[in-house]
């Protein structure tokens, strides 16, 4: 008699099954190894003060004191990412300052800095990736990194526009934000549901952005960004998202626990992925029958007049302008993204002090 499928083995079929957390033992304890390895301030800030790396903080900040926190936060970052290397299959992913959100010559410094260490620690660039949020600055960062041969993610994305900026950047992923970062707080928030690929209101968006990057690889043949959808609640949205079609999904460890602990039974999944494609893009399925109304909706904008982002707007020109434009003219990318900013903000100035606490010891 066979071992039982799990969801999380019939996820890992779909699509690329990343790990949102930065513990070594969880990791090596899973019953699959994951794809990639992700992170932002709020995980790397969890992982700085876990106290298994109390001596390796104590160390680095001895030995780089001088050079001030940044130095010893980016440095503790890409050790702590180290420490998950051998864990996983493809990627370790670290998150640019959110304080230079909107800043671009700083965050290409900052993103610059993560490729020398990892470099120092003997990483090579096609094991690593810099996050940076899908802001004018930090699209035009991501421009300059892609030409460096460092390869970039545009985060917090949750619109189509932001996803086209991506594009143009040249971004390796995007990772639009299932849910608002609000609702892993406010379960008010949180728009449950058992079909999410259908119900969510953000379904709508991730059909509009694959099915924009589908139309833009068959007009120009440039590959474009591969979908890491991040921001899961549930086990039932992380099987949304391989019917959607996207191709990575960035699970947290909770829901990592529980897809590897639920028997797959397809007589209860409202609808059905399919396995990889061979090529993300030339290959790609087309969007599932069932769901095809929601390209024609946005349930996030009341009264939508149906129109779609111009992939002919160029949203990296005059500093980004045009994407912050629109980034501020649509009510819930300015929301959620000011709002995940301001939380990652706060984590980050939580390890600032962390760091210059221990700094006061030297």
């Amino acid at each position: 008699m066979g071992s039982i499928q799990t969801c999380l083995d019939k996820l890992n079929e779909q699509l690329n099954i990343d790990v949102d957390w930065m513990d070594p033992t969880f990791i090596q304890n899973l019953p699959i190894t994951p794809h990639d390895m992700t992170s932002n301030q709020i995980l790397t800030h969890a992982r700085l003060c876990h106290p298994d790396n109390d001596k390796l903080l104590n160390q680095v900040a001895a030995e780089s004191k001088d050079q001030g926190w940044l130095a010893i936060y980016t440095r503790m970052a890409v050790l702590m990412a180290k420490a998950n290397i051998n864990n996983i299959h493809g990627r370790v992913l670290l998150q640019t300052l959110p304080t230079n959100a909107y800043n671009t010559e700083e965050t290409v410094s900052h993103a610059r800095a993560y490729a020398r260490e990892f470099e120092n620690v003997g990483i090579p660039r096609d094991r690593f990736c810099i996050k940076v949020p899908a802001t004018g600055a930090g699209m035009n960062a991501c421009a300059i990194l892609q030409k460096e041969g460092i390869q970039t993610l545009g985060t917090a994305v949750f619109s189509v526009h932001q996803a086209i900026a991506a594009s143009q950047a040249g971004c390796l992923y995007i990772s639009p934000y299932y849910n608002e970062l609000r609702a892993h707080f406010d379960a008010s928030v949180w728009p449950k549901s058992n079909d999410p690929a259908l119900l969510h209101p953000m379904s709508s968006r991730l059909i509009q952005i694959l099915e924009t990057y589908k139309r833009l690889y068959r007009e120009t043949s440039k590959e474009q960004p591969l979908l890491k959808n991040a921001s899961f609640l549930s086990a039932q949205e992380a099987m949304a998202t391989g019917e959607l079609g996207c191709h990575s999904a960035t699970l947290p460890h909770t829901v990592l626990t529980e897809l590897s602990q639920l028997p797959y039974d397809a007589a209860k999944q409202p609808g059905q992925g399919v396995p990889k494609p061979a090529h993300p893009y030339r290959d790609a399925a087309p969007t599932p029958a069932r769901l095809a109304k929601n390209a024609r909706l946005d349930p996030l904008v009341p009264n939508w007049d149906g129109k779609l982002a111009s992939s002919d707007i160029d949203y990296l020109g005059n500093g980004g302008k045009a994407l912050d434009q629109a980034n501020e003219a649509d009510p819930e990318t300015k929301k959620r993204l000011h709002e995940a900013l301001e939380a990652f903000i706060a984590a980050e100035k939580a390890s600032q002090a962390k760091i210059e606490g221990v700094m006061k010891g030297f």
